[in-house]
């Protein structure tokens, strides 16, 4: 019985939602970036404040959903990062 041995690669996506309503004001990363947990990935604002929204783990940005000016919802989906 010759088996062959199956590597299980477990990835863990991140997936990043606006707290509240704002205006994307910076976008720092692009698709396929990689990030740092940590990392800023884009600056919103709201009521004159910045807002930075940061990743919690490092990988790489698979998708960026907004664009700068765009106003979002609070729950809109930001990003996702593969881990």
């Amino acid at each position: 019985m010759g088996g062959r041995s199956v590597e299980e690669v477990l990835v863990v996506v991140e997936e990043i939602h606006a707290e509240m309503v704002s205006s994307v004001w910076k976008v720092l990363v692009q698709p396929g970036t990689e990030v740092a947990a940590g990392d800023t990935l884009v600056i919103l604002e709201s009521m004159k404040m910045e807002i930075p929204v940061l990743t919690e783990q490092a990988g790489t940005v698979r998708e960026l959903h907004v664009v700068e000016g765009e106003v979002l919802q609070e729950g809109d989906l930001i990003a996702t990062v593969d881990g």
